[in-house]
């Protein structure tokens, strides 16, 4: 029996001419529920701002109906201004092509340039290592809260912009290449593991966390930064870290006349008011601002003993 009654097919008329661009697919765009769909919305998101999806999951029905409607039996599915145009290998080939962006028309943002990308020595031997020297492109993707991935891939897939550092293939959706120009990729490994490390200029301001190890390499070599001590004048006179001021108001007022890329370090007892005041300064306009993880207790067990716990 189909379950394209002429109820459902009126009401899937009003959900592809709800907007100009309309995507049938498994989950939500924040949150694809198939790696299909999850490609579909990376080349949506690098062409435009705006655009509609719609749950299959959320109506089995409306699903099955939508095929014989279609006359296409998978998805995702996009509709343009009422057309069906196709799953996501076609999606992926006009991508490539540069039809999908003339199809999306005066919307559609440009072609991504290619970032510019720095990877260290260090960095390109251990991804070398891991990769056990195989010849693979390296994809990094990049999320609009700019977490990292990395993974090896035997080919670029559709739509990649692909750049080579430093005698590494890597490959990028259009939304990660969007945001990667100025990247640095470096290797590092210490007493508190090992791992690839990013630095992105385009990434937001952000509070930071600094290990008390951290902190104390940065007293030993005089790194130029100020330490805020936000707990109260009677939690001080029990234990302090050498250095740091308390935050009074006429700290306060003093920290507003510095620089808004003065480097700042924020601690308490355990490091959760101190969180909050860096949030508070973070939104006053600083760029630079860590907050210490564990707050001076973490500083009493792992790096001065004759700082008093309390």
């Amino acid at each position: 029996m189909s379950l394209l009654t002429h109820e459902m097919r009126a009401h899937l008329d009003g959900l592809i001419r709800s907007d100009r661009v309309v995507l049938f697919m498994k989950g939500t765009r924040d949150q694809p529920q198939c790696g299909f769909s999850a490609r579909v919305i990376e080349l949506l998101d690098g062409h435009l701002p705006d655009y509609a999806t719609v749950n299959i999951l959320d109506d089995m029905n409306l699903r099955e109906a939508l095929k014989e409607y279609a006359n296409w039996p998978t998805y995702p599915q996009l509709w343009v201004e009422g057309e069906f145009v196709g799953g996501a290998d076609i999606i992926g080939q006009m991508a490539s092509s540069g039809e999908l962006a003339a199809l999306l028309g005066a919307d559609a943002k440009p072609p991504p340039s290619v970032p510019t990308l720095t990877v260290t020595d260090a960095c390109r031997d251990r991804i070398k290592q891991v990769m056990e020297n195989a010849n693979f492109p390296l994809r990094l993707s990049i999320d609009a809260r700019f977490q990292y991935g990395f993974q090896p891939v035997q080919e670029p897939g559709f739509g990649d912009v692909v750049v080579v550092a430093n005698g590494l293939q890597i490959v990028m959706d259009r939304a990660s290449a969007a945001r990667a120009n100025g990247v640095s990729l470096d290797y590092v490994s210490g007493p508190r593991g090992s791992g690839i490390v990013v630095d992105n200029p385009n990434e937001p301001p952000r509070v930071r966390q600094m290990q008390p190890e951290d902190l104390k390499l940065w007293i030993d070599r005089r790194e130029d930064f100020v330490l805020v001590d936000v707990r109260t004048d009677g939690e001080a006179e029990i234990a302090r870290i050498p250095g740091a001021r308390l935050l009074d108001e006429e700290t306060e007022t003093w920290l507003g006349t510095l620089p808004k890329d003065t480097k700042l370090v924020f601690q308490c007892h355990h490091g959760v008011r101190s969180a909050h005041a860096a949030e508070h300064f973070l939104r006053q306009g600083f760029k630079l601002i860590w907050n210490l993880t564990g707050g001076i207790d973490a500083w009493s067990t792992r790096i001065d003993p004759t700082v008093p716990r309390y």
